[in-house]
């Protein structure tokens, strides 16, 4: 049996290349395939936290003709930051990985992006902001988790529309698009999940920084839970990573966006250029529209919505979107 690589999308800007993945311990488990029902979807999904990761594995990354040479983290994470000499590509760029095992070299690519030169970057968070995912009803998230296959998972309506159309907000050329982030307190166990989910419903090709691998059943009954400092730190390296960038912020009222975003904006007074809160209860929070009004005297532009057609509405009223 050999280890396992994994790879997720990895980003750059003209300075730096950023690009991560896991080592897994061989098993004789098979990959979550997506399309179980009911309790074969429950297995599946329970199988990908009860995977086992490899530390101080040997990791290689091949990259404008050199190799470059790390080990994975305890957890069997690993992450490359490489300085950028004169590279002139842009856009969505293949990279390979590898690690050797009993003398056999096992690679595997993915891909990071290079935005092209403009002046909007999105970071969205995932559930219940376009997945729908119940998260003020645990057991109910638990639920929909377990027993509902990717095919039966549901998408709020326009949400596609909004991002695929900020996915090209001042473009010219449509072959270009936007730096789009999916930044989560979902753990790395999700990933493929994550990744399917969005090509299914042909949302924006995004680079997912999501929350530290889990091991073990126990903690895979307190997925996406825990503090929300990590979201914080992602969004905030984004915003320190692509400085030049002005940004649209998209979050729900079910857990800590609007408190985490308004963090961000009064570090990064001049570069949030809107946020919007998708309201997933009956009625708004007081807390999350103050602190919307708030974010209004930063000069930032924000929409408290219900369904996506309003933020799309906004979008064009603001002039980001036509």
């Amino acid at each position: 049996m050999k280890p396992i690589l994994k790879l997720y999308r990895g980003y750059a800007n003209e300075q730096e290349l950023i690009v991560m993945g896991h080592v897994f311990k061989p098993t004789t488990a098979k990959e979550y395939d997506f399309q179980k029902k009911n309790i074969k979807n429950a297995t599946s999904v329970i199988g990908m936290f009860r995977i086992k990761t490899q530390a101080n594995a040997d990791v290689y990354l091949e990259h404008n003709k050199v190799k470059i040479h790390t080990k994975t983290l305890n957890d069997g994470y690993f992450k490359f930051c490489v300085p950028l000499d004169q590279f002139t590509r842009y856009g969505w760029i293949e990279y390979e990985v590898s690690i050797v095992h009993q003398n056999q070299t096992l690679t595997t690519r993915d891909s990071y992006i290079r935005p092209h030169k403009g002046n909007l970057g999105i970071i969205s968070d995932i559930d219940d902001t376009f997945l729908v995912s119940h998260t003020l009803n645990p057991l109910k998230k638990l639920y929909v988790l377990l027993f509902k296959n990717i095919n039966k998972r549901k998408i709020y309506e326009d949400v596609v529309t909004h991002y695929q159309a900020l996915s090209t907000a001042g473009r010219e050329n449509k072959e270009e698009f936007n730096a789009f982030f999916y930044v989560s307190s979902s753990e790395w166990n999700l990933y493929r999940f994550i990744i399917k989910f969005t090509e299914l419903h042909q949302l924006p090709k995004a680079v997912l920084l999501l929350k530290d691998i889990k091991t073990s059943l126990k903690d895979f009954f307190l997925t996406g839970g825990g503090n929300h400092n990590h979201k914080f730190d992602k969004i905030k390296h984004i915003l320190e990573f692509y400085p030049n960038l002005e940004y649209v912020l998209l979050g729900d009222d079910s857990q800590h966006d609007a408190f985490l975003y308004e963090a961000i904006c009064k570090i990064f007074p001049v570069t949030v250029k809107a946020v919007y809160i998708r309201q997933t209860g009956d009625s708004k929070k007081d807390k999350v529209t103050a602190v919307l009004k708030n974010l209004e005297t930063l000069k930032v532009s924000v929409c408290y919505f219900k369904n996506s057609s309003e933020a799309i509405a906004h979008s064009k009223m603001i002039g980001i979107i036509v």
